[in-house]
Protein backbone atom coordinates (compact mmCIF):
# COMPACT_ATOMS: atom_id res chain seq x y z
CA UNK A 1 0.00 0.00 0.00
CA UNK A 2 1.34 3.43 -1.00
CA UNK A 3 2.27 5.25 2.21
CA UNK A 4 1.80 8.63 0.53
CA UNK A 5 -1.82 7.79 -0.29
CA UNK A 6 -2.41 6.70 3.30
CA UNK A 7 -0.93 9.93 4.67
CA UNK A 8 -3.02 11.95 2.19
CA UNK A 9 -6.11 10.10 3.39
CA UNK A 10 -5.29 10.87 7.02
CA UNK A 11 -4.67 14.55 6.30
CA UNK A 12 -7.79 15.06 4.19
CA UNK A 13 -10.03 13.25 6.70
CA UNK A 14 -8.62 15.27 9.60
CA UNK A 15 -8.93 18.62 7.84
CA UNK A 16 -12.52 18.05 6.73
CA UNK A 17 -13.61 16.79 10.16
CA UNK A 18 -12.15 19.87 11.83
CA UNK A 19 -13.63 22.27 9.30
CA UNK A 20 -17.12 20.80 9.60
CA UNK A 21 -17.30 20.27 13.37
CA UNK A 22 -15.10 22.68 15.33
CA UNK A 23 -16.97 25.82 16.43
CA UNK A 24 -16.25 28.89 18.56
CA UNK A 25 -15.90 28.45 22.36
CA UNK A 26 -15.87 24.63 22.18
CA UNK A 27 -14.32 22.31 24.73
CA UNK A 28 -12.47 19.75 22.61
CA UNK A 29 -11.22 16.28 23.41
CA UNK A 30 -7.99 15.61 21.54
CA UNK A 31 -7.34 11.97 20.74
CA UNK A 32 -4.10 10.13 20.06
CA UNK A 33 -2.31 8.74 17.03
CA UNK A 34 -0.83 9.82 13.73
CA UNK A 35 -4.07 11.05 12.14
CA UNK A 36 -4.80 13.32 15.11
CA UNK A 37 -1.53 15.17 14.45
CA UNK A 38 -3.08 16.59 11.27
CA UNK A 39 -6.29 17.50 13.12
CA UNK A 40 -4.46 19.43 15.84
CA UNK A 41 -2.48 21.43 13.29
CA UNK A 42 -5.73 22.40 11.55
CA UNK A 43 -7.44 23.20 14.86
CA UNK A 44 -4.56 25.48 15.83
CA UNK A 45 -4.70 27.20 12.44
CA UNK A 46 -8.41 28.02 12.51
CA UNK A 47 -8.32 28.85 16.23
CA UNK A 48 -5.72 31.54 15.64
CA UNK A 49 -7.21 32.79 12.39
CA UNK A 50 -10.80 33.07 13.64
CA UNK A 51 -10.20 33.66 17.37
CA UNK A 52 -12.32 30.64 18.33
CA UNK A 53 -11.33 30.54 22.02
CA UNK A 54 -11.00 26.75 22.01
CA UNK A 55 -10.06 24.73 25.08
CA UNK A 56 -8.50 21.29 24.65
CA UNK A 57 -8.42 18.18 26.86
CA UNK A 58 -5.80 15.52 26.02
CA UNK A 59 -6.29 11.75 26.04
CA UNK A 60 -2.58 10.94 26.36
CA UNK A 61 0.90 12.33 26.88
CA UNK A 62 1.19 12.59 23.08
CA UNK A 63 -1.96 14.70 22.71
CA UNK A 64 -0.93 16.80 25.73
CA UNK A 65 2.29 17.64 23.90
CA UNK A 66 0.45 18.34 20.63
CA UNK A 67 -1.88 20.81 22.35
CA UNK A 68 1.01 22.66 23.99
CA UNK A 69 3.30 22.65 20.95
CA UNK A 70 0.56 24.06 18.72
CA UNK A 71 -0.26 26.91 21.08
CA UNK A 72 -3.72 25.71 22.04
CA UNK A 73 -5.27 26.19 25.49
CA UNK A 74 -4.75 23.10 27.65
CA UNK A 75 -7.46 22.30 30.21
CA UNK A 76 -8.49 19.22 32.20
CA UNK A 77 -11.50 16.97 32.62
CA UNK A 78 -11.70 18.18 36.22
CA UNK A 79 -12.36 21.71 34.96
CA UNK A 80 -14.65 20.71 32.08
CA UNK A 81 -16.30 17.31 32.71
CA UNK A 82 -18.68 17.85 29.76
CA UNK A 83 -16.89 18.03 26.41
CA UNK A 84 -18.50 19.45 23.27
CA UNK A 85 -16.56 17.46 20.70
CA UNK A 86 -13.96 14.68 20.77
CA UNK A 87 -11.82 14.09 17.67
CA UNK A 88 -9.89 10.82 17.66
CA UNK A 89 -8.48 8.14 15.41
CA UNK A 90 -9.07 4.38 15.30
CA UNK A 91 -7.23 1.19 14.49
CA UNK A 92 -10.31 -0.27 12.81
CA UNK A 93 -13.90 0.82 12.05
CA UNK A 94 -16.66 -1.66 11.22
CA UNK A 95 -19.87 -1.21 9.22
CA UNK A 96 -21.78 -0.15 12.38
CA UNK A 97 -19.12 2.44 13.39
CA UNK A 98 -17.83 0.24 16.19
CA UNK A 99 -14.10 0.63 16.78
CA UNK A 100 -10.96 -1.11 17.87
CA UNK A 101 -8.69 1.43 19.56
CA UNK A 102 -5.63 1.24 21.76
CA UNK A 103 -2.84 0.33 19.37
CA UNK A 104 -0.99 3.29 20.85
CA UNK A 105 -1.77 2.23 24.43
CA UNK A 106 -4.11 5.09 25.42
CA UNK A 107 -7.45 3.27 25.25
CA UNK A 108 -8.72 3.91 28.78
CA UNK A 109 -8.14 7.65 28.73
CA UNK A 110 -9.49 7.81 25.18
CA UNK A 111 -12.67 6.03 26.26
CA UNK A 112 -13.13 8.29 29.28
CA UNK A 113 -12.86 11.41 27.12
CA UNK A 114 -15.11 9.92 24.43
CA UNK A 115 -17.79 8.97 26.96
CA UNK A 116 -17.69 12.50 28.42
CA UNK A 117 -18.26 14.10 25.01
CA UNK A 118 -21.50 15.18 23.37
CA UNK A 119 -20.10 14.11 20.00
CA UNK A 120 -17.32 11.68 19.03
CA UNK A 121 -15.89 12.14 15.54
CA UNK A 122 -13.42 9.59 14.18
CA UNK A 123 -10.81 10.38 11.54
CA UNK A 124 -8.98 7.65 9.64
CA UNK A 125 -7.64 6.55 6.29
CA UNK A 126 -9.19 3.92 4.01
CA UNK A 127 -7.05 1.06 5.39
CA UNK A 128 -8.93 1.21 8.72
CA UNK A 129 -12.41 0.45 7.33
CA UNK A 130 -13.77 -3.12 7.61
CA UNK A 131 -17.10 -4.88 7.48
CA UNK A 132 -16.35 -6.59 10.80
CA UNK A 133 -13.78 -5.82 13.49
CA UNK A 134 -10.75 -8.06 13.24
CA UNK A 135 -10.94 -8.22 9.45
CA UNK A 136 -7.98 -5.92 8.77
CA UNK A 137 -6.63 -5.19 12.26
CA UNK A 138 -4.73 -8.38 13.09
CA UNK A 139 -2.97 -7.30 16.29
CA UNK A 140 -5.94 -8.12 18.52
CA UNK A 141 -8.17 -6.20 20.91
CA UNK A 142 -6.10 -4.06 23.30
CA UNK A 143 -7.10 -4.62 26.92
CA UNK A 144 -5.68 -2.55 29.78
CA UNK A 145 -5.24 -4.61 32.94
CA UNK A 146 -4.00 -4.44 36.52
CA UNK A 147 -0.43 -5.88 36.39
CA UNK A 148 -1.00 -8.29 39.29
CA UNK A 149 -3.68 -10.14 37.34
CA UNK A 150 -2.05 -10.58 33.95
CA UNK A 151 -1.62 -14.37 34.08
CA UNK A 152 -5.17 -15.19 35.29
CA UNK A 153 -6.60 -12.69 32.79
CA UNK A 154 -4.70 -14.26 29.90
CA UNK A 155 -6.05 -17.70 30.84
CA UNK A 156 -9.60 -16.32 30.99
CA UNK A 157 -9.18 -14.67 27.60
CA UNK A 158 -8.05 -17.99 26.15
CA UNK A 159 -11.26 -19.58 27.45
CA UNK A 160 -13.19 -16.87 25.57
CA UNK A 161 -11.51 -18.01 22.36
CA UNK A 162 -8.80 -15.39 22.25
CA UNK A 163 -5.06 -15.57 21.72
CA UNK A 164 -3.69 -13.10 24.28
CA UNK A 165 -0.21 -11.60 24.21
CA UNK A 166 1.26 -9.28 26.83
CA UNK A 167 2.41 -6.20 24.92
CA UNK A 168 6.14 -5.73 25.33
CA UNK A 169 8.05 -2.46 25.16
CA UNK A 170 10.33 -1.80 22.18
CA UNK A 171 13.02 0.38 23.75
CA UNK A 172 13.22 -1.19 27.21
CA UNK A 173 13.09 -4.62 28.76
CA UNK A 174 9.66 -5.68 29.96
CA UNK A 175 6.03 -4.93 29.18
CA UNK A 176 4.48 -1.71 27.94
CA UNK A 177 3.19 0.40 30.82
CA UNK A 178 0.18 2.63 30.09
CA UNK A 179 -0.15 6.27 31.16
CA UNK A 180 -2.15 4.85 34.10
CA UNK A 181 0.64 2.50 35.21
CA UNK A 182 -1.06 -0.65 33.92
CA UNK A 183 -0.17 -3.44 31.48
CA UNK A 184 -1.78 -4.00 28.09
CA UNK A 185 -2.78 -7.35 26.61
CA UNK A 186 -3.55 -7.71 22.90
CA UNK A 187 -6.06 -10.53 22.43
CA UNK A 188 -6.77 -11.82 18.93
CA UNK A 189 -10.34 -13.13 18.58
CA UNK A 190 -10.32 -13.32 14.79
CA UNK A 191 -13.35 -11.81 13.05
CA UNK A 192 -15.62 -10.26 15.69
CA UNK A 193 -19.25 -10.48 14.58
CA UNK A 194 -20.75 -9.78 18.02
CA UNK A 195 -18.49 -7.17 19.63
CA UNK A 196 -21.04 -6.25 22.30
CA UNK A 197 -21.15 -9.79 23.69
CA UNK A 198 -17.36 -10.11 23.59
CA UNK A 199 -16.85 -6.76 25.30
CA UNK A 200 -19.21 -7.65 28.14
CA UNK A 201 -17.37 -10.93 28.76
CA UNK A 202 -13.98 -9.19 28.75
CA UNK A 203 -15.12 -6.50 31.19
CA UNK A 204 -16.43 -9.13 33.62
CA UNK A 205 -12.92 -10.52 34.17
CA UNK A 206 -11.50 -9.23 37.48
CA UNK A 207 -8.44 -7.09 36.91
CA UNK A 208 -9.53 -5.78 33.51
CA UNK A 209 -9.62 -1.96 33.53
CA UNK A 210 -11.22 -1.57 30.08
CA UNK A 211 -11.07 -2.87 26.53
CA UNK A 212 -10.24 -1.22 23.23
CA UNK A 213 -13.71 -2.02 21.88
CA UNK A 214 -15.54 1.29 21.46
CA UNK A 215 -19.14 0.35 20.77
CA UNK A 216 -22.05 2.62 19.88
CA UNK A 217 -20.06 5.75 20.72
CA UNK A 218 -19.36 7.32 17.30
CA UNK A 219 -21.59 9.99 15.76
CA UNK A 220 -19.58 10.43 12.55
CA UNK A 221 -16.47 9.05 10.87
CA UNK A 222 -14.41 10.73 8.17
CA UNK A 223 -12.50 8.24 6.03
CA UNK A 224 -9.81 9.57 3.71
CA UNK A 225 -9.84 7.66 0.42
CA UNK A 226 -6.96 6.69 -1.85
CA UNK A 227 -8.18 9.09 -4.56
CA UNK A 228 -7.97 12.09 -2.22
CA UNK A 229 -11.68 12.31 -1.43
CA UNK A 230 -13.18 11.94 2.05
CA UNK A 231 -16.14 9.69 2.80
CA UNK A 232 -18.30 10.70 5.75
CA UNK A 233 -20.26 7.90 7.42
Amino acid sequence: MDKNLIELGKKNAAFRAVEENVKKNMILGIGSGSTVVYAVKKIAEINQKNNLNLKCIPTSFQSHQLIVENGLTLVSLDQYPEIDLDIDGADEIDKSLNLIKGGGGCLVQEKIIASSSKKLVIIADFTKKSEFLGEHWKKGVPIEIIPLAHIPIMKRLEKLGGTPVLRMAQAKTGPVVSDNGNFIIDADFGIIKNPLDLNLKILQIPGVVDSGLFLGMVQAAYIGQADGTVKKI
